[in-house]
């Protein structure tokens, strides 16, 4: 997700993932208000892409830093990877349903509830930890990295995929650049 505004180099990781995890959840209640399914899809296909990314830049950049720095990291990001298998197996399901159809729905709200476990895990738990154990500069400097992986990552889950820092940087561009190229030949949204 891209969050841009005039203080984006003040930001810290922590600010950018809150920031994202805001608008995803936006997303989902606009997708539940929305009229008519094709808002519903293109919504939908949005907010898929967004936790993807999001999912991709935690793998990438933050997971080896909770490893490192946090009491029970290394346990906390299994927790975490566990989590982003689960939201990617319920977005794989969202993808497969067609919006006017009501199973639609039902998937959704069962990606919601995933979607705010998981965020209430990183803003109570996480974040405040991240804070406490890493200098400001580094959470900044994290932030930057974040921001370029979402724009290198996949746009669709991959549920079957490894989810480490080694997948993303080796197959992983390759799988978000074909992404990508799907989504332009489908015209799909994904922002």
């Amino acid at each position: 997700m891209t969050t841009e505004s005039p203080t984006s180099s003040d930001q810290d990781v922590v600010d950018i993932l809150t920031a994202d995890h805001q608008a995803m959840l936006e997303l989902i209640g606009e997708i539940k208000q929305a009229t008519n399914a094709e808002l519903r899809r293109d919504t939908a296909d949005t907010v898929i892409a967004e936790i993807v990314r999001h999912s991709v830049a935690e793998e990438m950049q933050v997971y080896p830093a909770m490893k490192e720095y946090l009491p029970n990291g290394a346990e906390e990001v299994e927790h975490d990877i566990q989590e982003h298998k689960e939201l990617d197996e319920v977005m794989k399901r969202l993808e497969d349903v067609p919006a006017d159809d009501g199973r639609f729905m039902q998937v959704l709200d069962e990606l919601e509830a995933h979607l705010r476990h998981h965020v209430s895990d990183e803003e109570d738990e996480q974040f405040p930890k991240l804070r406490e154990h890493i200098p400001a500069e580094q959470l900044r400097e994290m932030g930057e990295k974040v921001e370029k992986a979402k724009h290198m990552a996949q746009t669709r889950p991959h549920p079957n995929a490894p989810h480490s820092q080694l997948y993303h940087k080796t197959v992983g561009a390759g799988v978000g650049m074909v992404d990508r190229l799907r989504d332009k030949l489908t015209n799909r949204k994904t922002d």
